[in-house]
Parts: structure tokens; sequence; C-alpha cells
């Protein structure tokens, strides 16, 4: 079945992809899952791509990768995603300053939507046509526009 009219430019943020490899049955594991899927496109940065290996690494143990396993990961997000140059213009952003990058990345990138587990501190994004939205809340959006 294809995608009926529907077109998304996503962000995830690195708290869904950590939750995505963490359990097999939630939303974030299952929009991983569906990266290929063509009524998507993903958007990455070279800051957003540190911050997943970092945290990726940090949490090597627990998420049960090995660094071969990361280095694929990144790989694949970099093959996959569309890469943009992000300059710092739109600071402070959201509340917690450590994530104004990714609102730097959703406006180069054109996004329309960033998915997190942190909809609190992404309310002020919206003022750039940004919906951020929870992965499940996404994945049911995404569901719909194969109706």
């Amino acid at each position: 079945m294809a995608c009926v009219l529907k077109h998304f430019d996503i962000i995830f943020d690195t708290n869904v992809l950590v939750a995505g490899l963490r359990s097999k049955r939630g939303a974030s594991n299952e929009l991983m899952q569906r990266l290929n899927d063509p009524c998507l496109t993903v958007h990455v940065s070279n800051t957003l791509l540190f911050e997943y290996e970092e945290v990726l690494r940090r949490n090597q143990a627990v998420l049960g990768m090995s660094g071969a396993d990361i280095g694929a990961l990144l790989d694949g997000f970099c093959r996959l995603g569309v890469k943009h140059f992000t300059p710092f213009l739109w600071r402070p952003a959201v509340r917690d300053p450590d994530d104004d990058f990714l609102v730097d990345l959703a406006v180069a990138a054109r996004a329309t939507h960033l998915i997190t587990h942190n909809l609190a501190d992404f309310r002020t994004s919206q003022r750039w046509g940004i919906n951020v939205l929870a992965p499940a809340d996404f994945l049911a959006i995404l569901r719909a526009a194969y109706e």
C-alpha cells in the first residue's frame, strides 16, 4: 500500500533513538524500523550525529551494543539521512540550551516533525512551524497516511 499524498521531513531526537534500541515493543522502535519508508525523509547534522554517538557509547552496555554496532547504526543514518549544515541562528530557541541545535536543524531542513519524548522543552519551537510529537503520536499520523 502506498503513502497517500503525504510526506514527512523528520528529525529524531536522541531520546527516541535510545528508546527504540532499549525496547523492541514501543513506538520508538517501530519508527526506527520504518526509516526506509518512502513517506519519510530523515534529516541529520554533524551535531546530531555526534550526540547520537556520544549517548550511544555512554549507554553501550545497557543497550547491548558493540562499538561496531554503534558505528553501523551511525553509518546508516549518514547514508539514509539528508545532511545539513546548521548555523546557530535561532538561539535561544527552547528551554534546554543543549537542545537548541535540534531547532537549528529543523529550521535548516524545513522539517515537518521533530520526534521526541521531551515535548515540554520544545513547546516554543512551534513558532517556526515545527510539529513536535511523541513517537506514538507521530506513528499514528504515519499509519493514517497509508489508509
